[in-house]
């Protein structure tokens, strides 16, 4: 049967809303893996939580002889406090790569070990053009910039007070805004964009009746943006693919209306065979599609490659424009990365 992600376009975008919202940096799972298993559990897959907080979702398939696997992250970009100053001010470090400038500004909440939840702001340390002369020009950098607090403190002892201490998250408001136009702009699109096209697809499969050509094991890793998401795969694979952000930008072909197809990022190619598959598939479906090396990337299968699994890999994508600032796609790009998911399942 041949799948139509148009018909479920409210499903995606109220998906994708909810998962956006819930704050996921890297290694803080806890939250969103409750919420991947209500959709596992609506949706009929089987869930299991890895020791180190990933989520495997399993769905027979009409053969068993061989297990296709799916991979796609719901860590996020984000920061950790890094110390308290004399005048109640946190200082912060980076979790993952978010650009520092774009964070001057935003808001933020502070989860403390102790589950308290304290609201703040990223700021720089010159953050008002009527006093500071270097306002526009100090850089944006984790040495200039800093939290504030919207809580009354005046000394690190208040804050101490408030049960917050170096270690603690610091989530970045995603600012989640869907158009009519078809536009989906939010942070961390990367890579949950991706985590909703697979819950996408278990609902198309559960109320079109649909089963796979082979099982299908989709991974959904809370590491990758620091390096080590998919280190760990299931046994027993006989391919994987990532699904993650298309990159958008000089010398590339991929728009926010395709699905892009990665055929070498900064780590090195990945399978020929399998990523050739996929370029014929989506010629043969005709999908919006494009080729694409990303100098700047790493990805799940580079983990998963570099732990010492002998699966091919390959990496496609919706495609993203602006990546780790404020980004934005289109149900465009998310349609033709579903469509080449079903097809990589055997699903036309």
């Amino acid at each position: 049967m041949k799948i139509d992600p148009e018909e479920y376009k409210n499903y995606y975008f109220e998906t994708v809303t909810e998962l956006l919202k819930t704050p996921s940096p890297s290694g803080y799972y806890s939250e969103i893996m409750a919420v991947i298993k209500k959709y596992s559990d609506e949706l009929g897959a089987d869930f299991e939580l890895t020791r180190k907080g990933c989520a495997i979702l399993s769905v027979k398939g009409k053969d068993h002889s061989r297990t296709l696997g799916l991979s796609a992250h719901c860590d996020t970009l984000g920061a950790m406090v890094r110390g308290i100053d004399a005048k109640g001010e946190l200082t912060f470090t980076k979790v993952g790569g978010p650009q520092l400038p774009t964070l001057d500004g935003e808001f933020c909440t502070v989860i403390t070990r102790g589950g308290k939840r304290y609201t703040g702001t990223f700021l720089c340390k010159s953050p008002s053009s009527h006093v500071f002369p270097d306002a526009a020009t100090r850089p944006r950098d984790d040495a200039n910039m800093y939290i504030r607090l919207d809580e009354v403190v005046k000394t690190d002892k208040d804050v101490r007070a408030l049960g917050i201490e170096s270690g603690d998250y610091v989530c970045i408001d995603p600012k989640t805004t869907v158009t009519e136009s078809g536009f989906l702009k939010s942070r961390f699109i990367d890579d949950k964009a991706s985590v909703a096209c697979f819950l996408t697809l278990l609902k198309i499969f559960k109320d079109k009746k649909i089963t796979p050509a082979y099982d299908v094991k989709m991974l959904i890793t809370m590491y990758e943006e620091v390096g080590h998401g998919a280190a760990y795969v299931p046994e027993g694979l006989y391919t994987m693919l990532a699904v993650d952000m298309g990159c958008i930008g000089t010398d590339l072909n991929c728009t926010e209306y395709d699905v892009s197809i990665c055929a070498k990022d900064g780590h090195g190619p990945y399978d020929y065979a399998l990523t050739t598959n996929l370029i014929e598939l989506a010629k043969a479906n005709g999908l919006s599609y494009a080729v694409d090396i990303y100098p700047f990337y790493g990805s799940d299968i580079g983990a998963m490659w570099s732990a010492g699994y002998d699966v091919p890999g390959a990496l496609i994508g919706t495609g993203v424009h602006a990546s780790h600032g404020m980004e934005r796609t289109h149900f465009n790009g998310i349609k033709n990365t579903i469509s080449l998911i079903a097809l990589y399942l055997g699903v036309n």
